[in-house]
């Protein structure tokens, strides 16, 4: 089973090996993360999470806040929102369905909270596999876009809508 965990310094040498890794390094090529000062770092509009299965290191998750985060990379969004980067560390972890078991974990975590109404995510524009994944999640193609010179989809999911009788 995957459970979610803070990630904290302990995990800079992991994250920083997974970096080197061609499949991290094709999903965001030009992205330094900075991770010795970034996981000693807890803004209130971000949480850093490390998944684990049986214990053992899997992948990573940034959630942000984009109306608060300190860059403002996503421009100008709504209160209501998430983003959210996410990958897989071990070549060998991949294609067995721990992505979307990551995937359905976060988006539990953003939608437990009443006012989050929709998650955004931003896959390079030529990781179709990456495009496939996110839709078979329920996501929808937004628009094309260009972050810090780097061509992406935005894909948007909106919270379910519940009635209570």
């Amino acid at each position: 089973m995957i459970k979610l965990r803070s990630a904290n310094i302990n995990d800079l040498k992991l994250l920083q090996y997974w970096d080197t890794k061609q499949h991290v390094i094709d999903c965001n090529p030009d992205s330094d993360w900075c991770w010795k000062q970034e996981l000693v770092r807890t803004p209130k509009w971000r949480e850093q999470l490390i998944a684990e299965l049986d214990n053992r290191p899997l992948g990573f998750i940034q959630i942000i806040d984009p109306y608060l985060e300190e860059t403002q990379y996503w421009g100008s969004v709504g209160k209501t929102k998430r983003a959210i980067d996410i990958w897989i560390g071990e070549e060998d972890d991949l294609n067995k369905g721990y992505g979307t078991q990551m995937m359905q974990l976060v988006i539990e975590r953003c939608f437990n909270q009443p006012y989050v109404n929709e998650i955004l995510i931003d896959p390079l524009k030529s990781n179709v596999k990456a495009h496939r994944f996110y839709k078979k999640l329920g996501f929808k193609f937004k628009e094309e876009r260009t972050f810090n010179g780097i061509d992406s989809f935005v894909f948007q999911l909106k919270k379910p809508v519940t009635y209570n009788d």
